[in-house]
């Protein structure tokens, strides 16, 4: 099978923690028979793109082009974080009670002694709660922030928790506002206080974005869902929402602004972030998310727009854009060709797979595969953009064999999903261990094992 990779040894594991030069050369031809690779450096689609986003996307397109070669590859182990949900959810993960922000980044050393070589936090959607501002990237900057209203200090948590996992925590003094890691929440007062990873270089970070409605008055979950949107009711809605000079545009904008001043906030300090809005477009209409089984004309002119506003007007070349659309398996999502942006404005393409499970393959093929096989067309590194699910456990032991991801995350709470409302768990502890210790995955610094040297990416 094209592209299938096993590892054969120390040696080759050896070769890949070469140097960086052999990211940054893109690869000659795959053979007659394999496919294409992609291409190796981010100025391709960004020219002005920074030093760390090339080398952070140099790992990954390197990482995709050794496994289209038919070469020994690896994958980075990811962690998607629920900020919000971890800090103001009681029922939320594996035991009762409101939980330390970054409890599930640092659930995953906790149960295999090593941290996720990936965190992608949510900046959105909000937590119920009304407005948020715009123009001031940091709630603790100004106490008239609208963060200091209830249970909005979460989003000052996410942009922490990225820059703890790419530059450290505790860090020394860098010009970010809390090198410790540790502030007072302004609402409520609290001491909060991120965990530990070594203090130095730990990981790559990036951010999803659920974001409400354009227009909504309250930002939270329920705000990003399609049947409580305008677009439920008013047909024409989504298509002012993608033309300029309409309110509903301006909304957009607005919209856009809140997440253009935190990923601002972060270029400000070097830190490049894998960012992926508008995921699981490719829903059935009506069903999913506002912008999800839209038009897909409609769709590419809104991400368009969003590219353009966050790289052209504001100038945020520290951004490596994900698409990822949800598992094409014909009831509840439909094949997402034609809602892909286009190569000018994508850089990694991936998949949310909630259809499939370990245990009871898509079609009784192997897992994954029908989705990395079928993103293997738009010539991008292709990550497991969220799962249920580690990729290596006591039901499957081929899996980044037979699909050689160059990035899989574990949704939340997924990670043990051992939780108040579900007892019995997907992941057992010696699956996150057979993960997190296998000689195929690269896990993030902070135990001296992680077998990568995180730091090399930020060199200069």
């Amino acid at each position: 099978m094209r592209g299938r990779v096993r590892l054969v040894g120390a040696g080759v594991a050896a070769g890949l923690l070469a140097p960086l030069t052999w990211w940054a050369t893109r690869p000659g031809a795959a053979g007659s028979n394999g496919p294409r690779p992609v291409p190796a450096d981010l100025r391709a689609r960004n020219p002005h793109a920074t030093p760390a986003a090339r080398r952070v996307y140099a790992l990954l397109a390197g990482l995709e082009n050794r496994a289209r070669r038919g070469e020994p590859s690896r994958t980075v182990i990811g962690q998607h974080v629920e900020l919000h949900n971890e800090r103001y959810n009681a029922s939320y993960g594996d035991y009762r009670g409101t939980k330390q922000p970054g409890y599930y980044y640092k659930k995953a050393h906790d149960i295999t002694g090593r941290f996720p070589g990936f965190v992608e936090v949510d900046l959105g959607p909000g937590y119920g709660q009304p407005g948020w501002a715009v123009g001031e990237p940091r709630s603790y900057s100004r106490s008239s922030w609208p963060s200091c209203r209830r249970c909005w200090g979460y989003v000052d948590d996410a942009v922490d928790l990225a820059l703890g996992v790419w530059a450290g925590l505790p860090r020394p003094a860098d010009g970010s506002y809390h090198p410790s890691g540790t502030h007072v929440d302004c609402a409520s007062g609290t001491r909060v206080s991120l965990p530990g990873n070594g203090g130095g270089p730990a990981g790559i970070v990036g951010f999803s974005f659920h974001q409400p409605y354009p227009g909504s008055t309250v930002k939270g979950f329920e705000q990003t869902r399609y049947q409580n949107s305008p677009a439920a009711r008013d047909s024409g809605w989504f298509g002012r929402v993608v033309t300029p000079g309409t309110a509903e545009h301006q909304a957009l904008l607005l919209d856009l602004g809140y997440l253009a001043d935190h990923l601002g906030y972060l270029a400000a300090h070097g830190v490049p972030v894998l960012l992926r809005p508008y995921h699981e477009m490719n829903a059935r209409p009506g069903h999913g998310f506002w912008w999800a089984g839209q038009d897909p004309a409609a769709y590419r002119k809104l991400w368009h727009l969003t590219y353009d506003y966050l790289v052209g007007s504001r100038g945020l070349h520290n951004v490596l854009f994900v698409w990822s659309p949800s598992a094409w398996e014909g009831t509840f999502a439909r094949e997402p060709g034609d809602y892909y942006p286009g190569g000018r404005y994508v850089d990694i393409v991936g998949v949310d797979d909630y259809t499939d499970t370990p245990q009871r393959p898509f079609r009784g093929r192997p897992w994954t595969e029908v989705w990395y096989r079928g993103l293997e067309r738009y010539d991008r590194p292709r990550v497991m953009a969220e799962s249920f699910h580690v990729p290596l456990g006591s039901a499957q032991h081929s899996t980044l064999s037979d699909t050689p991801w160059v990035l899989w995350t574990v949704w939340g709470q997924a990670l043990t999903y051992a939780n108040v409302s579900s007892p019995t768990g997907k992941n057992t502890a010696e699956d996150v261990k057979a993960t997190y210790t296998s000689s195929q995955v690269i896990t993030g610094s902070g135990d001296g094992r992680t077998g990568f040297d995180w730091a090399s990416l930020h060199k200069t």
